[in-house]
């Protein structure tokens, strides 16, 4: 049951394919079909087709839907996964060419933050070193090495960043190790380097699929060429118009770049929205059109209009979010909605505090979308760097995470001359820490500081040959002191207890897993299954989110907060003329909503203590008049509503009082 432009988009295979799928055309199903189709036409065997998706949810998805699709083992031996996936799989196998040791070990964003402190010295406030890692991130990113960078920096801030890239990257070569953004630079570089090894992975991925190719940056656009190479074997989805990643690198121009660089390129477009009501697609393109096209397309829906879209005009954030509940309240009252039918969405994180009590106040249930996980707390990742230590003496990054944790007078200067000691000799920093012949190179107290933890790991180790994962997180607990280390690092007792809470869940997750006696051997996968649990996605409940955690998504109704110039779009991009991923945002934000959308703005902002007059977004003036209902421009309607509403919130009161 394709249509025609879907049916084109899954046959086509005799050259470089880019599928231009607007938001709820079905692209997904494209992707899932033409796997489907290249595998049951026996075009290309399914080992050697690779599907390339932006998030670990949205790979999981496809996999599970080609699982279904395909007859017998073939989902089995597909290669769904994410760019960084996909690279870490080439470092694995090509790790010598790529300058690593067997084992290396990969830094998350935490681990990378914390080389970056440490790099720039004591003192440096948290919004400079968040400004130094995006512009760290974004070097790699364009694919630059640290020499490269040094030889291209001009102002000073640029040879500082371009210095500081220098000596991180001595740091990771010294652990052994990669943070994400190598992942991508560091395979680029082997294929462009090796001709074997372009010939290599060339026939090991003979077709790839790329989703959501508008949000590639520099480097995961070079990956893309060099794994296609001359012949364009590959198809690539996505959409200009929601392009809203450009402050991590994403380029909405590499869709175009396909065309020069694969003259036969054959462009399909996507244009039938299975999603939205005609009145929310009418807005939506007239917004969308505002901006700069190569290949401009206009959504259609074979759904009916709908209402019409309501403005709100609020006094201040306040009176906004009690408005956004009574009309949350009255629409699931009225259509017997679920809550989780609902979103509201916003700019910034900052917005939701007026909306969470107003939601309190009026018991509606909420679920706040990116706060921050369970499993990224920083407690819980130092007990489970422990545990995937006891489990991996090889675990270089769970090394780096808690040699010093509690602290043990281990400083980065130790390390790095650590690492240097390992390097040569193929070891892991643990084991590197074993030889009393590195340890001898090192200054008395840093070495002494090592072998005390060299035992304590092994000491660990050996308590869980015989302990199960709960029991060997308490003997932790014991003997590294770790609620005392807790105590000075937590600001106040609220904090400290919150802190010590979240480790005692962790020990009540693994004894609801009845995991049986913790053995080194089993348990990275126990860790890897825990994980798998952090999955919440809220129940039933009013899902909240940014505009950027959005996108994806869809809901009956959506609610658009924050529309005033200097929210949405943000003031940043009014003061550097930076309108057209603004505008893309609020496009994205308005083609979420199935049938019912309302956006609201305040006449009042509050900065600082100090109170100022708002303008309404300019975006609302690029909406189709016709297409919306603004207050005050229907009495009679705004009485019904008002009306309605006040029922809804008596209705709700009455229930609470039984």
């Amino acid at each position: 049951m394709l249509n025609p432009q879907q049916r084109a988009a899954v046959e086509y295979v005799d050259g470089p394919l880019l599928v231009l799928a607007g938001a709820g055309s079905g692209k997904t199903r494209v992707i899932t079909e033409k796997i489907a189709h290249l595998i049951e036409r026996g075009l290309v065997p399914p080992e050697k087709i690779a599907a390339i998706t932006f998030t670990n949810k949205a790979a999981r998805e496809m996999r599970e839907r080609v699982g279904k699709r395909v007859k017998g083992d073939a989902a089995g031996v597909l290669s769904v996964c994410t760019f960084h996936a996909l690279g870490l799989k080439f470092l694995q196998i090509e790790h010598a060419r790529a300058g690593l040791r067997r084992n290396f070990s990969v830094l998350d964003a935490d681990d990378s933050a914390g080389l970056v402190k440490e790099l720039a010295g004591a003192g440096v406030k948290s919004d400079k070193l968040f400004q130094l890692r995006s512009l760290l991130s974004r070097l790699k990113s364009e694919g630059l090495t640290p020499e490269q960078a040094l030889d291209a920096a001009r102002a000073p801030r640029e040879q500082e960043v371009a210095q500081l890239y220098t000596a991180y990257q001595r740091r990771l070569a010294a652990f052994n190790a990669v943070d994400f953004d190598d992942l991508i630079r560091l395979p680029v570089a082997a294929l462009q380097q090796d001709e074997e090894v372009r010939a290599a992975w060339r026939e090991r991925i003979r077709y790839l699929l790329v989703d959501e190719c508008q949000d590639t940056n520099a480097t995961q656009y070079a990956f893309l060429k060099l794994l296609a190479g001359e012949r364009g074997a590959f198809t690539c989805v996505g959409d200009d118009d929601q392009s809203i990643y450009a402050w991590r690198g994403a380029d909405p121009g590499n869709l175009d770049k396909l065309s020069q660089d694969y003259p036969k390129l054959r462009v399909v477009k996507l244009e039938q929205n299975y999603r939205c009501a005609q009145r929310v697609l009418r807005a939506a393109n007239a917004l969308i059109a505002q901006n700069p096209h190569a290949h401009p397309k206009k959504l259609w829906s074979a759904h009916a209009d709908g209402e019409r879209i309501r403005v709100l005009e609020c006094r201040d954030a306040e009176h906004e979010a009690e408005r956004v509940a009574s009309q949350l309240m009255h629409l699931r009252d009225q259509h017997q909605l679920a809550w989780s039918d609902c979103a509201v969405l916003y700019r910034g994180n900052h917005q939701a505090r007026p909306l969470e009590k107003a939601f309190q106040l009026g018991r509606i249930p909420y679920h706040l979308t990116g706060a921050l996980s369970f499993l990224d707390r920083a407690e819980v990742k130092d007990v489970l760097a422990y545990l995937r230590l006891v489990a991996n003496p090889d675990d270089d990054a769970a090394f780096l995470r808690v040699v010093n944790v509690p602290r043990r007078e281990i400083g980065a200067t130790t390390l790095e001359k650590l690492g240097e000691l390992a390097q040569p000799r193929h070891l892991s920093l643990l084991r590197a820490a074993h030889s009393s012949a590195a340890l001898q190179q090192l200054a008395a107290r840093p070495a002494a500081a090592l072998a005390g933890f060299v035992d304590l790991i092994a000491a660990l180790a050996q308590h869980a040959k015989h302990a199960n994962a709960a029991d060997l997180v308490q003997e932790i607990l014991r003997r590294t002191r770790y609620a005392e280390h807790l105590t000075h690092a937590s600001k106040d007792p609220a904090l400290y207890e919150r802190k010590l809470g979240n480790v005692r869940e962790l020990m009540d997750w693994f004894r609801a897993m009845d995991s049986g006696k913790a053995r080194a051997g089993d348990l990275a996968a126990q860790l890897a299954l825990l994980n798998h649990a952090d999955k919440d996605d809220g129940g039933d409940a009013v899902r909240m989110m940014t505009l950027h955690a959005a996108k994806g998504l869809e809901f009956r109704c959506v609610h658009i907060v924050g529309c005033e110039d200097g929210t949405l779009p943000h003031e940043g991009a009014i003061d550097e003329g930076r309108l057209d991923e603004e505008r893309r945002l609020l496009y994205v934000g308005i083609t979420r909503a199935r049938e019912w959308l309302r956006m609201s703005y305040s006449v009042q902002g509050r900065r600082y203590g100090q109170v100022f007059k708002q303008k309404p977004s300019r975006f609302l003036e690029e909406l189709p008049a016709a297409e919306l209902r603004r207050d005050g421009t229907d009495p009679e309607a705004d009485e019904r509503s008002r009306r309605d509403v006040a029922a809804a919130q008596l209705a709700k009161i009455a229930a609470m009082l039984g």
